[in-house]
């Protein structure tokens, strides 16, 4: 039957592109090198310790300024084996160096006055499990450990006189950094030039640095700001296709996504704009930097290998300015290092006009419908309390909004299964003429003025919409660890509980194929329902593909984020309510609904 076709189709399209591109990508990826395995040092953008490194970009072609740990802004240089920074205790690490604590409500952890870094941040409001007492998330970790995590910001120069390096030791009379009270650090470099560095915070996860120059010298200087992230090692990743997690920014209001796998071929990537912002993220969290957004910026990508460790770079440079005798010159631009929270970035870019800051967050494809549902839940989370609720609440709405496209296709299903008893007539009767058959299939179609098509409009409607709270349940933050009620204390985790141990009855913890909760087994009950209202082809073959439909999407689906599984069996509960009603209408018996 062409509606039970189409039905199929449109299931097995649904499917193809959730998990085809996944398993493309995980077969034609290139393995990645050992973290641990000692490589040769290829020709990139960044150079060996003790030879000149290449040059900052620039309008003018500033050479970077020398380092030691970093470049300004590009080189990685380890500073010891893998082996023996892999031995290094964070907390030792912290205790080698001066530092200014952070402390806001929502951060806290330190500055080091070694390189005038951030490279201590802990996220106060953010575990690693739903367990109280679990760990907190640590963000940004200090040059010294294998899994190195920090900012910096310094001055490019053409000349030779001396500007702060990575391991340049600031000096500063701030006891702490809070939203009240501003770090302050400086540096004289001897030679009449007077470094400042001021370092403020907001009250979330926003940084503000302003650096300063003042020239008491006889000659005038250029110099060029610059900032970047640096990262060692790769991180472990979710390794699915519909999540970006690595090397992004934003360019002239264009997003640029690059993977780990990629940057670490293509070494170098520039970019230019006016304004803008660049950075590294993780599934949740995101370290970036947000340069003056009225002045042109020169931005790169970059991946260097040393003694087998990966290390990763973001950076920008600022147009060059020159200080003359007796004058100061300033550069100002922000940090965000924390939590991807959409209200959260959607403010600062109203507020700062940091464009597109939101497309941090991996919206995916259907963006245009993914953020006004993700907004739509907050709203009716705000006023219920529980984004289970939440979701249930708008799976209505949803449902209501396509009532009336909805209710013909239900209604043009329901006389097709009126119509059933003659099409098995007309199959029967011309068997063996198979154009014939086709024929008087379509002259009884419009006698009834009955569309066969229309029958899968509901679940080509609904693709779209799964997929967008798919994307919200999956990479926004305000869904992580939220709880619903009984055994759901994490909606965008699967549901924990398995038939196969008896919902916990039995103390055995079945493989990860076998933990299909009591969710995922009442959404294949509700499908299954849905299934028997609809026209049942009259092919036994076809018959008994679709009654395994439901096992089988049961056992794919058991392992989705718990929200989406309630939505997808709340939302098939909706539908037999009203397929229900409309056939009850229409004069059909309970029985025959269900034959």
């Amino acid at each position: 039957m062409i509606d039970n076709k189409n039905l199929v189709l449109a299931i097995a399209l649904s499917v193809a592109i959730l998990f085809g591109f996944e398993l493309y990508f995980k077969e034609t990826r290139p393995p990645l090198p050992p973290e641990g395995q000692k490589t040769e040092q290829t020709a990139g953008p960044s150079a060996v310790p003790g030879t000149s490194a290449p040059s900052a970009p620039s309008a003018s072609s500033m050479p970077a300024a020398p380092r030691s740990q970093a470049q300004a802004p590009s080189s990685f240089s380890a500073p010891g084996s893998p082996a023996s920074l892999a031995q290094v205790n964070r907390k030792a690490v912290l205790a080698n160096t001066k530092r200014i604590p952070i402390n806001t409500p929502r951060l806290y952890g330190s500055i080091s006055l070694t390189g005038g870094l951030i490279d201590d941040l802990t996220l106060a409001d953010y575990r690693e499990t739903i367990e109280p007492d679990s760990a907190e998330i640590i963000l940004l970790n200090p040059q010294g450990m294998t899994a190195s995590y920090y900012t910096q910001h310094g001055w490019s120069t053409t000349g030779t006189v001396k500007v702060p390096q990575p391991d340049t030791v600031w000096q500063s009379n701030s006891t702490k950094l809070t939203p009240e009270s501003s770090a302050v650090l400086t540096w004289d470099n001897g030679e009449g030039l007077m470094f400042k560095r001021t370092i403020a915070v907001d009250a979330n996860y926003m940084f503000t640095v302003t650096q300063e120059i003042v020239n008491k010298s006889n000659a005038a200087q250029t110099f060029a700001s610059y900032g970047l992230v640096s990262r060692w090692t790769t991180p472990e990743t979710t390794d699915f296709y519909i999540l970006h997690e690595g090397l992004l920014g934003v360019f002239d209001d264009t997003l640029v996504e690059i993977d780990y796998d990629d940057i670490q071929s293509d070494k170098l990537v520039q970019k230019s704009s006016t304004g803008g912002w660049i950075g590294i993220t993780d599934k949740y969290w995101l370290a970036a930097l947000v340069p003056d957004q009225s002045g042109p910026v020169n931005a790169r990508f970059i991946h260097n290998k040393k003694d087998g460790i990966n290390t990763y770079q973001v950076d920008f440079v600022g147009p060059p300015q020159t200080v003359a005798p007796g004058n100061s010159i300033q550069a100002s631009s922000r940090v965000f290092a924390g939590a991807k929270e959409v209200r959260l970035l959607d403010a600062y870019e109203e507020q700062i006009g940091v464009k597109r800051f939101d497309l941090a967050i991996d919206f995916g494809w259907f963006y245009f419908l993914t953020k006004p549902i993700f907004y739509a839940l907050l709203w009716l989370n705000d006023r219920i309390l529980n984004l289970g609720l939440a979701i249930l609440v708008l799976t209505v709405g949803i449902k209501l909004a396509f009532f009336p496209l909805a209710n013909k296709s239900y209604v043009s299903m329901s006389k097709m299964k009126i119509l059933q008893p003659k099409m098995v007539q007309i199959r029967e009767r011309f068997s063996d003429d198979k154009m014939r058959m086709n024929q008087e299939m379509m002259d009884l179609y419009k006698k009834e003025k009955v569309n066969p098509a229309s029958g899968c409009l509901p679940i080509l409607v609904q693709i779209p919409v799964f997929f967008a709270l798919y994307k919200v349940l999956f990479v926004t933050i305000e869904m992580r660890h939220a709880p619903f009620y009984g055994w759901i204390e994490d909606l965008s985790a699967p549901d924990p509980t398995s038939l196969f141990n008896l919902f916990g009855l039995i103390t055995w913890s079945p493989p990860e194929f076998l933990l299909i909760g009591v969710w995922p087994i009442l959404m294949g009950l509700t499908m299954f329902l849905q299934q028997k209202l609809n026209p049942q082809p009259a092919d036994p073959v076809q018959a008994k593909i679709f009654m395994f439909l439901p096992l089988f999407f049961t056992v794919l689906l058991a392992r989705f984020p718990a929200g989406l599984v309630i939505y997808w069996a709340w939302n098939n509960l909706l539908s037999i309510l009203q397929q229900w009603i409309i056939m009850r209408r229409m004069g059909m018996t309970g029985k025959e609904a269900l034959q």
